[in-house]
């Protein structure tokens, strides 16, 4: 990628984060949107679960399979094939006549998807090559996700009470299609030097665990063990197939020498654990909010309100925190904010108070903005830029899968608690071993966040560099060992 200029860089900055914008809106705006669909489609619990989790799930599936595409093909090129697949996925769900087939046209948003936040990433990685800028525009990205916190709720809510749950997709497209012209006329090709080849079998093997787990977490409430089992067993097969073949590759679709990086280790599961509560807080939110209380769209995203600013304001301190002193302070502070936010509510049933309700949302909202900044860099910080679109990709990978895991698990617990009895009457009691693992979720993030972010783990990081760098240079055509 050519040297840009500082205002170019910026406008580079700006259109990528438009794609973010559209993907976390999407998320943020279906939440508030779910006890609508809900009546409309009569959807069951787990109906709910698999409008959000398809669209997780796929991503989650293929983002690493679009990160090493765009190092090879090129980044702008796969940026606006994600961009044109999104917004023909959005066009989609607004017309899907039942769940399933908008089950099925949210996967076709997720496979547009796929193709934005991962290579978006790798192209602010190139764009941005100073460390501190880096963290900088790193911590803009971040804050993007809380402007979606912050206006989605809103924007759903008075598009669900205005024009109805479908009209919540409609507004993904001018977007779209602004940050695809944009795309066109300013971002600049780049592609690796030299990116790895496809790896269809790591890929199926992929699908294969994140599917067949998902599916197992959701069902488990209202099927037999009968039914769930296989596909537990399939997770599991799955899981040891990959750890079995991927070493064996020369290029395998996941380099498990990314993982002897303690940060980066690290970083990996301090995304699912932040994002698996962040799943899960939402949708136990959303569903008391409207089903127990009974506010209306608008009111119930008003009351999120004290979740999503906060959100939005902390990012961009995290970022300049991440690019001043590391990332060890910000990731305690998210952590603190997280647990101390879970207990709230499952000890102390936060949400029957309008005062703990609400302390409970800013706490929350303040962990999650502190978090994303230093996954992010940290996961793409130290490792051959050549990888940029790989190691990003594990990162939004990790991001996603979390998310999938929450609502699952947050949701199964959930419908075992309920079952077939009133929410009002059974939510609090059903719903507490879901804060329980919310609050476990954000204990995760406090302790990776001291333990992978000291002078050890870096050097576990600079060895694990080490080892890839001189592996591409001696892979590369002509060069010899």
């Amino acid at each position: 990628m050519p040297e840009l200029s500082s205002r170019r860089r910026m406008l580079v900055l700006a259109i990528c984060c438009m794609s973010l914008l559209i993907v976390s809106l999407d998320n943020t705006v279906l939440n508030v949107a779910l006890p609508s669909m809900q009546q409309d489609l009569h959807a069951s619990t787990s109906g709910l679960q698999w409008t959000i989790d398809a669209y997780t799930l796929v991503l989650a599936s293929l983002l690493m399979l679009a990160g090493s595409t765009a190092d090879r093909i090129g980044r702008k090129r796969v940026f606006m094939a994600g961009l044109v697949v999104f917004t023909i996925g959005s066009v989609l769900c607004s017309l899907a006549p039942n769940l399933e087939a908008l089950v099925a046209f949210r996967m076709v948003q997720a496979v547009g998807g796929s193709m934005l936040n991962p290579v978006a990433m790798s192209i602010i990685t190139n764009t941005f090559t100073d460390p501190r800028e880096r963290a900088r525009a790193i911590g803009v990205w971040g804050a993007v996700v809380g402007i979606s916190m912050a206006a989605g709720p809103l924007v759903g809510g008075l598009l669900v009470e205005s024009v109805g749950w479908r009209s919540i997709f409609w507004i993904n497209l001018p977007v779209g299609l602004a940050a695809l012209l944009l795309t066109l006329r300013f971002v600049p090709e780049s592609r690796a030097d030299r990116a790895r080849r496809p790896d269809p079998v790591g890929q199926l093997l992929v699908i294969a665990l994140f599917g067949s787990l998902t599916y197992a977490i959701i069902e488990a409430p209202t099927t037999a063990l009968t039914s769930t089992a296989p596909f537990a067993a399939l997770a599991l097969a799955a899981l040891v197939g990959l750890l079995l073949y991927e070493p064996r590759r020369t290029e395998p679709l996941i380099d498990l020498r990314f993982f002897r990086s303690a940060p980066f280790s690290g970083a990996t599961v301090i995304a699912i654990s932040a994002f698996a509560a962040l799943g899960g807080f939402l949708f136990l939110s959303t569903l008391y909010l409207q089903n127990v209380r009974g506010l209306t769209a608008l009111e119930a995203g008003l009351w999120m309100l004290p979740m999503a600013a906060p959100t939005f304001l902390c990012a961009p301190l995290s970022g300049r925190l991440v690019g001043t002193r590391g990332p060890r302070v910000p990731l305690l502070i998210a952590g603190l904010a997280m647990t101390t936010s879970g207990v709230l509510f499952a000890a102390f049933e936060a949400e029957t108070s309008n005062v703990t309700l609400f302390a409970g949302y800013v706490l929350f909202g303040i962990g999650f903005g502190f978090v994303n900044a230093p996954i992010t860099n940290t996961a793409v910080s130290g490792m051959p830029r050549a990888q940029a679109g790989v190691a990003a990709a594990v990162a939004s990978t990790s991001r996603q899968l979390g998310q999938t895991l929450g609502v699952a698990v947050v949701g199964a617990v959930l419908a075992s608690g309920v079952g077939a009895a009133s929410y009002r009457e059974t939510f609090v009691p059903a719903a507490q071993p879901g804060w329980w693992i919310i609050a476990a979720c954000g204990a995760a993030v406090l302790t990776l966040g001291a333990v992978t972010s000291g002078h050890w783990a870096r050097r576990t990081a600079e060895r694990a560099a080490g080892q890839l760098e001189p592996a591409e240079v001696r892979e590369a055509p002509g060069v010899k060992a």
